[in-house]
């Protein structure tokens, strides 16, 4: 299909001063159609796109508020600037694109699918995710990949403060430098083989840069069997 022949097909929804409820009912009723939808006038409004289901492919022009793309379960979603906190929270499946800055907790509690971050991201990038990947082209901002269980957030511009803290068995890679490590963070060289499951998830974003020097970010372990009765210990990881 032909971009003029696309944007003539869309169907496109005004948010404005809309109650979010109705703006979303009409989201709903258009993904059943099959068409491309955009959504215009967005005026940085929470709760948009909650939901979505699968095989769908929706714009946001401009930015949005908190919890844009929540809960997807296999659309395709593009926000064209910026996102407040916890965009693409939950989601099961599908893509996230979002243009430029992202609010903290981008992919909080994921258990599948992309997201892809073309600026910076805020703190807790990844926070408790479950699977799926993170993919920031800027730096991400502090405790990203708190207490992540799965998944990968995959940084090329850097990180935050207390980065990777409290992981259990999600990975942050990271090109770039690195404020400071969290608690119970080692550090490891990747293998070849790790480097191109890597580059497998960002060809197909055109970011695959051969010359990056990573660091890979892996759980230490030692709170994995944490006690009370070790607390004192445990501070002094």
């Amino acid at each position: 299909m032909s971009n003029a022949a696309r944007q003539t097909d869309e169907i496109v929804i005004e948010v404005g001063q809309r109650h979010i409820r109705e703006v979303n009912q009409d989201i709903m009723a258009a993904c059943a159609t099959g068409r491309p939808i955009r959504v215009v006038n967005t005026l940085s409004r929470h709760n948009l796109g909650v939901g979505l289901p699968d095989n769908v492919d929706i714009t946001f022009e401009g930015s949005v508020g908190y919890y844009c793309g929540g809960l997807n379960t296999g659309a395709n979603i593009t926000i064209e600037r910026n996102c407040g906190w916890a965009a693409g929270e939950g989601m099961a499946k599908g893509h996230i694109t979002i243009g430029g800055y992202a609010g903290m907790s981008c992919g909080a509690a994921m258990i599948g699918g992309t997201i892809h971050v073309k600026g910076d991201a805020g703190p807790r990038v990844g926070v408790a995710m479950k699977g799926g990947n993170i993919v920031v082209e800027g730096k991400i901002g502090y405790q990203s990949g708190f207490m992540a269980h799965a998944g990968r957030i995959i940084a090329l511009g850097g990180a935050g403060e207390s980065c990777a803290d409290a992981l259990w068995q999600g990975e942050v890679w990271v090109a770039g430098g690195i404020d400071s490590l969290g608690v119970d963070v080692d550090v490891i060289e990747p293998t070849p083989e790790e480097v191109a499951e890597v580059d497998a998830i960002l060809d197909p974003l055109g970011l695959v840069d051969s010359s990056r020097n990573w660091r890979k970010l892996v759980s230490g372990q030692r709170l994995w069997y944490f006690e009370s009765r070790d607390a004192s210990a445990w501070l002094m990881i």
